[in-house]
């Protein structure tokens, strides 16, 4: 069974094969579904994905300056004009999230990263 990384993969490249739309909304209640089927199942996270369950939401929250209870979803949705545009920005915000301990690395002067452009993808 494919992990979490490889199906937002899936999704960013054909949302309507997936979830019938690119919508933030309906890519959120996806990824609720698929932590709790795979939780039901018994498959254990990885790593990558439990530092994305726990760690996205405050980073969203932090990234905009925000403090709500409401899910990192509706935070990009509050700065985007619409489902879709929150859905393309989701992937932008993931794929920033994805590279923010390489940034921290290379702004601490971390002489292996310097001068080394950081291109943020998906974990496989």
């Amino acid at each position: 069974m494919s992990g979490l990384f490889d199906i937002l993969r899936k999704i960013k490249t054909r949302p309507g094969m997936y979830i019938g739309r690119p919508s933030l909304s309906d890519l959120f209640m996806f990824l609720v579904g698929y932590k709790t089927a795979r939780r039901e199942l018994g498959i254990e996270p990885s790593e990558q994905e439990v530092e994305f369950y726990r760690e996205f939401q405050p980073w969203i929250q932090k990234r905009f300056n925000v403090q709500t209870v409401n899910s990192w979803a509706k935070i990009i949705l509050l700065y985007s004009v619409d489902e879709k545009e929150a859905f393309t920005y989701f992937f932008k915000l993931l794929d920033e999230f994805l590279v923010r301990d390489n940034n921290l690395a290379v702004n601490q002067g971390d002489e292996s990263q310097r001068g080394v452009e950081v291109s943020p993808s998906i974990p496989n």
